[in-house]
């Protein structure tokens, strides 16, 4: 008996020395990798919150300087004592340098910002556009200084995506890596705007990477929390938005009044996001119809929103006062439903004039303001069951940002972060569950996505949709070696045949519609002087199978990052 415990108590020391020299190999050889990964992502994380710091900061220096005004949170009331044409030349200018910078350093005079972003991550394994993007930045900062009516926050995550995307390419990252390094400079960015370090990181997993991973939440929730130190050692720990009346719900008795609001702010939201996409086309065809310079769209954008400004200085900017107003229940309800119009106008204007900025401000403003309306009509209908008319408005900012944003979860925090007050989620939640479960249906899931979708870019299905747009038939296609030339050349001769630089996406509806086992991949000659038509040589051939075993893969590739 003694010899058996001997030997099992020899047999465990062993097992447990096995498991402790494994232990220090995993330390040894991938713990410093997997600390260097998040050391990387502490440091992308205070370079992307120095970002969003500097361009805050900078808009306050140059919107002072060129109004006038020292207390830019009050610059509408400031605004309306100015002269007629000081604001109406402010935008014009600002419009014109913006049409200078798109047009000499973009290829196609379009301002990059969140949409870029997610597809960076879908497609272009984490990366965004450098050049570009420096471009973009340059002119949402004069639009938002000069009186554009947007936000700052989609410029700012798309600055913290240059960030990674540099790092990415100095460190050589794979797909897996940039993505995930791209998602901590998003939540940097984000947390920084706001001082929202919980939204932060759920805003880069819900609406840039669109999935959730643990291996991945960890380097973005310490790059989050970097972003939100900056943000605190400059303005302090303080909400963004604080609320003057507090909230009070009457519990059960009027959670079915936030189901309504919910529905209206979804309505409330699409009407938005459609309105900036018929400004666009209206701009576009415009534009092509009297033959104005792409560089003059900016400035003619810049007049129109002069024009409003001089009536409702309100628009310009982010809308920080108005959106606090809304909160605070200082408007009637006239002003309201009146300032919610004209503001959705001025940002349609903005982004369909090819200005700058992002949209997620102008939705909070928008969503207060129709909040505000709401809760007015409804604690006036019926007030022994009713609360304060400005939790309505809180609400509202959390439904139509959400639905616009298509990220209910990080937008119901982020709302909660920037006003302090936590005692209402459950009417946020209800308001923003409805009209983000509407605005889905009735847009591609959300403003970014629906941009992605106007440009082909299928992002909103998801990688089942997208993955074979990122696959080159010619990775994938067999050599000429490997193949029957004749049997091959037979199906050029019907017209069946493939590019190498096109993709998976183009080549699968050619194996249904055909009936083929394999399409020739021909590369374009010059053309010939004869017949003028384009000369095709048989570089090789792609078979069904190798494209569907591809696309499995990609797919396997895809899911595996997502739930490792």
């Amino acid at each position: 008996m003694p010899r058996l415990q001997s030997t099992a108590l020899s047999s465990y020391l062993a097992q447990t020395r096995a498991t402790l020299k494994d232990a220090r190999r995993v330390l040894l050889h991938r713990g410093p990798s997997q600390l260097q990964f998040w050391l990387i992502a502490l440091v992308i994380g205070v370079l992307a919150g120095f970002a969003a710091l500097f361009f805050r900061k900078g808009i306050t220096a140059l919107q002072g300087a060129v109004y006038g005004a020292e207390d830019l949170d009050y610059l509408h009331s400031f605004a309306a004592t100015l002269p007629w044409y000081l604001l109406l030349l402010v935008p014009v200018m600002g419009g014109l340098a913006v049409g200078v910078i798109l047009h000499r350093f973009t290829p196609d005079g379009r301002v990059r910002s969140v949409a870029d972003v997610i597809e960076g991550a879908a497609l272009r394994d984490g990366r965004v556009e450098i050049r570009e993007g420096l471009a973009s930045a340059c002119a949402s900062f004069l639009t938002l200084s000069t009186g554009g009516s947007s936000g700052r926050e989609g410029p700012v995550v798309h600055i913290a995506g240059m960030i990674s995307t540099w790092v990415s390419d100095r460190i050589r990252a794979d797909g897996v890596t940039g993505r995930d390094l791209l998602g901590c400079a998003v939540a940097a960015a984000v947390s920084a705007s706001f001082n929202a370090p919980i939204a932060g990181a759920l805003f880069a997993m819900e609406v840039v990477l669109r999935h959730f991973s643990v291996n991945t939440f960890a380097p973005i929730v310490v790059a989050s929390v970097a972003g939100t130190v900056i943000n605190r050692l400059e303005y302090g720990d303080v909400t963004e938005f604080v609320l003057t009346t507090p909230g009070a719900l009457q519990f059960y008795v009027e959670l079915p009044a936030f189901l309504i609001l919910g529905v209206i702010c979804g309505v409330v939201a699409v009407l938005l996001m459609h309105s900036i996409f018929l400004a666009d086309r209206l701009g576009t065809a415009v534009q092509s119809a009297l033959g104005v310079p792409r560089w003059l769209r900016p400035a003619a954008a810049g007049f129109l929103l002069g024009l409003i400004a001089i009536w409702f200085p309100h628009i310009i900017g982010v809308g920080y006062e108005t959106t606090v107003l809304a909160l605070s229940g200082q408007l009637l309800l006239s002003q309201a439903i009146l300032f919610t119009i004209v503001k959705a106008a001025a940002v349609s204007i903005t982004m369909g004039g090819r200005m700058g900025g992002g949209v997620f401000s102008p939705s909070l403003m928008v969503g207060a303001l129709t909040g505000l309306a709401f809760g007015i009509i409804a604690t006036a209908t019926l007030p022994d069951v009713s609360g304060t008319h400005t939790l309505y408005a809180f609400a509202g900012m959390g439904a139509v940002a959400a639905a616009v944003l298509g990220a209910p979860i990080s937008t119901t925090l982020i709302v909660f972060e920037l006003t302090g007050d936590w005692q209402i989620g459950l009417a946020v939640m209800v308001s923003v569950s409805m009209s983000t479960a509407l605005a889905s249906r009735l847009v591609d899931r959300s403003f970014f996505l629906t941009q992605l979708e106007k440009r082909n870019l299928r992002c909103s299905a998801g990688p089942q949709a997208y993955l074979l747009g990122t696959l080159l038939v010619g990775k994938v296609m067999r050599p000429l070696s490997a193949s029957d030339p004749e049997s091959a050349q037979a199906l050029m001769d019907e017209g069946i045949a493939i590019s190498p630089l096109a993709t998976l996406e183009a080549a699968l509806p050619i194996f249904d519609r055909a009936g083929v086992e394999f399409i020739p991949v021909v590369d374009e000659e010059e053309r010939s002087e004869e017949t003028g038509e384009p000369q095709l040589t048989l570089i090789g051939v792609i078979h069904h199978l190798d494209a569907l075993k591809a696309y499995n893969r990609a797919l396997v590739a895809i899911s595996a990052e997502e739930h490792r």
